[in-house]
């Protein structure tokens, strides 16, 4: 007979399989496409009435590539269409969604201490804000269809960061953020379902019924799939966010979100500024390491609620006077404003250990240090019992898990 959970598990990993495999080619399609658009060199009076062309060399041969704008004079044979990579990349990440997040709702997507829904509640709040991104994106490129593309970007950068707030609010840290990446990834998926090969089918059927394709179809569309090559990089690490609880259970988490789309944006700037010949602008690879560096550092900043939190928590835990007098007695003699030890000047490491405000904000230093491992005192020159340590341990797992 079967085991339902190793075949719930198996299946699982097939989506999730499909999912990778499936987002690879999407990716890297869109990566090759933009990359080719910007390198072509329109500055040649071709005979075919190409807009541009590129010589690329790969796998022991030579490749001579043209583009048309906006189509060429007749309906070539055997044209290939680049859509069924998104489209199955949004379906088995739609699946994998199901698989998870709906059906290990109360596990993985409901947090009580966050807002306590019903599981169906919270797949609903799911379902409506994965509609509402690209309602809402669409009406962002209708109301700024003739601005600068930049006020575009902006505009949908603020609706980035206000849905990152908002899936904070509602769901669990790792599901917020990996539905910011759904939220995302539903919009690019949307672009190529709904505008960028509609908009190559009308051009085709102009092509097959004799008619001179109008070129804001062309237009749009190459908009779009400039759209979907500066998301991609922040729905990649929204999507691995999950593995890594640093990026999902920070108080700053929704700051964290926010940031890697600045990132993504960095990022991309240097290769289509490289691809277009425009130079190699070095300075983004400044301000996305900066950008990093703040991740990272509110990634493990508290809040001053959370740090009030915490030493309440070590503070009240049981065994906390025995542990204070346990580190008077064999870790303050160095580890105080003034040591007494002959020979030291300061504290090591400039950690004191004087008071309980010490002890509460070095706690997990010290069960390190001297409660699992025997790092603390040196050599135990203060010789600290194993029955001390034993009591270090304690106290830090009655915090922990009270």
């Amino acid at each position: 007979m079967y085991d339902l959970a190793a075949l719930g598990a198996w299946a699982e990993f097939a989506v999730r399989w499909l999912h990778v495999i499936t987002a690879i080619a999407w990716i890297g399609s869109s990566f090759y496409f933009i990359a080719l658009d910007l390198g072509l060199h329109r500055d040649r009076n071709l005979s075919s009435g190409a807009d541009g062309e590129e010589w690329q060399v790969h796998g022991g041969g030579f490749y001579h590539i043209q583009k048309y704008l906006v189509a060429p004079a007749g309906m070539p044979d055997g044209l290939i269409w680049h859509k069924w990579q998104s489209y199955w990349t949004w379906m088995s990440g739609f699946v994998l969604l199901v698989l998870v997040y709906y059906l290990g709702a109360e596990f993985y997507l409901v947090d009580p201490n966050v807002m306590d829904l019903a599981p169906w509640q919270a797949v609903g709040i799911s379902l409506a804000s994965l509609a509402f991104g690209w309602l809402a994106y669409t009406q962002l490129c209708n109301l700024f269809v003739n601005a600068n593309q930049t006020t575009l970007m902006v505009a949908l950068f603020a609706v980035l960061v206000a849905m990152a707030w908002f899936y904070t609010q509602v769901f669990t840290g790792r599901a917020a953020l990996l539905h910011l990446g759904a939220f995302t990834a539903t919009i690019m998926s949307g672009n190529v379902f709904f505008i960028i090969i509609p908009n190559q089918k009308i051009v085709v059927s102009d092509l097959m019924e004799g008619r001179t394709p109008d070129a804001k179809y062309g237009k749009i569309a190459k908009q779009r799939s400039t759209h979907n090559n500066y998301l991609t990089l922040p729905v990649i690490f929204l999507m691995l966010s999950n593995h890594y609880p640093l990026s999902f259970a920070s108080e700053y988490n929704w700051i964290i979100a926010s940031l890697v789309f600045l990132m993504g944006v960095t990022i991309r700037h240097w290769f289509n500024t490289h691809h277009s010949r425009q130079g190699n602008p070095h300075w983004t690879w400044a301000v996305t390491a900066l950008i990093f560096i703040a991740i990272v550092w509110l990634s493990v900043a508290p809040s001053p609620n959370q740090e009030a939190q915490r030493v309440a928590r070590f503070a009240q835990a049981e065994g906390f006077e025995e542990v204070h007098e346990i580190v008077l007695g064999r870790c303050s003699m160095c580890h105080a404003a003034e040591p007494v030890w002959s020979g030291l000047l300061w504290a090591p490491k400039g950690v004191a250990l004087e008071t309980e405000a010490d002890l509460t904000r070095n706690a997990r230093a010290v069960y390190l240090q001297s409660g699992i491992s025997h790092a603390m005192p040196p050599a135990n020159l203060s010789y600290m019992e194993d029955a001390e340590r034993a009591a270090i341990v304690a106290w830090y797992k009655a915090a922990i898990d009270g």
